[in-house]
């Protein structure tokens, strides 16, 4: 293969270790309801989902700490510019670790505002209040690992990223069986548990990236505090947190809207779901492959490596997509059967299966153009996107949702989908246009 040129191999050498280490983290969810659940109360059980819940959204809207130190180390990488990279990644920790000790300071308001909003009982908001006081003292080693982790991603290093979950995620679970079944620290123990992964595996994360860190040279603080690359750094967080507050809120909306139709329907929901996260678990390796590739082409100013990139991680993300398809078409009932022994619930599920079947299909062009536009750091374009199909999402369904019910807010999640591809699209030639 000719220096610059990209190929599919290479491809699935950086997503396969990503989707690995995404579906390794699912165990640990049930791990923690494992041994939760076997303690004889229920309220227990529910702390830990609630818990979960807000350290999921809290997380997941700093995912930024990740997504922009890839793009931009990926850039720098591509430009031959390592004292850069070296650079941006210490500025995303650095700015991890604050955003932590600042959501540390602001734990009280925090916990009172999420559980009001959650709702549980005595019970469970006691024992939640709990987990949630242990967990939060990871949260500045929990956001800078973010920072990390999109550093290796950035120098395509996915085969550490995934040992690095391994160690996250299976530590996390020895520590739970030990604190909780040897222990009987319960919740507290699980968060605790949750802690020292953290911690360790950031600290095993820097013990791995000193070496490289070195070999780029020193970094001056000068470079370190750049006013044009903060400023820079900044804008492309800022944005990539509003495109993900936008997908938060429309699957919490999603959510909402199935829970008011009923049980039923949100039980037959939330199993359907199920084999949507599935599906990211898989498209999201190739997403991220298409936001290192795309980085380091864009940082390299290399027009044909960009099309060439985007056009190998379409391919395969769309061959996997439609495997993916096939997989539900054939098993999903199966599945289903699996997962709840409610005749009622199960009876739903026939009815709505397809919307599920054929999500990876509809889902998984903007799942790729995401990648693509979070590599280029063109993220005013992918907010504007999001922000676009957001409103979409809402209009449709308040077209179609009265008329259709529940057909009718999944066609409205179908109609999200495809109006981020489109806006995304939208923006495409320009994106291969303004690096040549």
């Amino acid at each position: 293969m000719k220096r610059g040129e990209v190929s599919r191999r290479q491809v699935l050498h950086i997503a396969w270790p990503i989707i690995l280490s995404n579906l390794s983290t699912p165990l640990l969810g049930l791990v923690d309801t494992a041994v939760i659940g076997n303690l004889g109360d229920a309220s227990l059980l529910g702390a830990i989902a609630l818990g979960a819940v807000i350290f999921s959204f809290v997380y997941w809207g700093f995912g930024f700490l990740r997504m922009g130190t890839t793009a931009l180390v990926a850039q720098a990488v591509g430009a031959n510019q390592q004292r850069e990279a070296s650079a941006v990644f210490l500025r995303a920790a650095i700015l991890g670790a604050c955003i932590g000790a600042l959501l540390l300071a602001l734990q009280t308001p925090i916990a009172a505002a999420s559980l009001g909003l959650l709702e549980g009982s005595k019970e469970v908001e006691s024992a939640a209040n709990a987990y949630f006081s242990m967990r939060i003292m990871g949260a500045p080693f929990s956001l800078a690992l973010l920072a990390v982790m999109g550093y290796l991603l950035g120098i395509q290093a996915t085969g550490t990223v995934l040992l690095l979950n391994l160690v996250l995620n299976g530590l996390n679970i020895l520590l739970d069986l030990v604190f909780v079944l040897f222990l009987g620290w319960g919740v507290e123990g699980v968060a605790l548990a949750t802690v020292i992964a953290e911690v360790s595996t950031l600290t095993i994360g820097i013990f791995v990236l000193i070496p490289r860190l070195r070999s780029a040279g020193s970094i001056a603080l000068s470079l370190l505090l750049n006013a044009q690359q903060l400023s820079r750094m900044f804008r492309v967080n800022r944005d990539i947190m509003i495109r993900t507050l936008c997908l938060i809120f429309a699957f919490a909306w999603f959510t909402n809207q199935g829970a008011s139709q009923g049980d039923i329907i949100l039980a037959t929901n939330a199993i359907l779901m199920q084999f949507v996260s599935f599906s990211a678990f898989f498209l999201d390796g190739f997403a991220l492959a298409a936001e290192t590739l795309v980085g380091s082409a864009v940082g390299a100013r290399n027009k044909a490596k960009i099309a060439q990139s985007i056009r190998y991680v379409f391919e395969l993300g769309i061959l996997t997509a439609s495997l993916l398809s096939c997989f539900f078409w054939l098993g999903g009932e199966a599945v289903i059967s699996l997962l709840t022994n409610i005749e009622a619930v199960r009876d739903s599920t026939a009815v709505f299966i397809w919307w599920a079947i054929f999500a990876p299909i509809v889902s998984v062009w903007c799942y790729l153009l995401d990648g693509v536009f979070i590599g280029a750091t063109k993220t005013p374009e992918m907010r504007n996107a999001m922000v676009a199909s957001l409103i979409a999402f809402l209009g449709m369904w308040w077209l179609v949702t009265p008329q259709f019910g529940n057909h009718g807010l999944w066609l409205a999640l179908y109609g999200y989908f495809i109006a981020r591809t489109i806006s995304l699209g939208y923006y495409l030639p320009g994106l291969i246009r303004d690096h040549r």
